[in-house]
């Protein structure tokens, strides 16, 4: 079995900043792809950032300049470092990772995560 376990989210001030981890576990053979998600309440599920295992970058314009997407791959963590935080950059956030279990590749979900922006 494979888990993606996040933290670090919480309730942060308009300009504020929090720092998203995700770390997977389990059944483990390679990664490629990981990267987080997002969903505000009565919206649908959106790409925020990903991150390649070679350490290449995509981020969604809205959060470009703001948040950075990083990885270690040592601990086979994805972070997200999210500045400047505005109050519709609130949702709940998701980790995905892409992961190959010995017999197939597929993704991985974390259980999501709050982020609160608010005065």
């Amino acid at each position: 079995q494979v888990q993606l376990v996040e933290s670090g989210g919480g309730l942060v001030q308009p300009g504020g900043s929090l720092r998203l981890s995700c770390a997977a576990s389990g059944r483990i053979f390679s990664i490629n792809a990981m990267g987080w998600y997002r969903q505000a309440p009565g919206k649908q599920r959106d790409l925020v950032a990903a991150i390649t295992s070679g350490g290449s970058t995509n981020y969604v314009d809205s959060v470009k300049g703001r948040f950075t997407i990083s990885r270690d791959n040592a601990k086979n963590t994805v972070y997200l470092q999210m500045n400047s935080l505005k109050p519709e950059d609130a949702a709940v956030y998701y980790c995905y990772a892409e992961i190959y279990n010995g017999f197939t590749w597929r993704d991985y979900w974390g259980q999501g995560t709050q982020v609160t922006v608010s005065s």
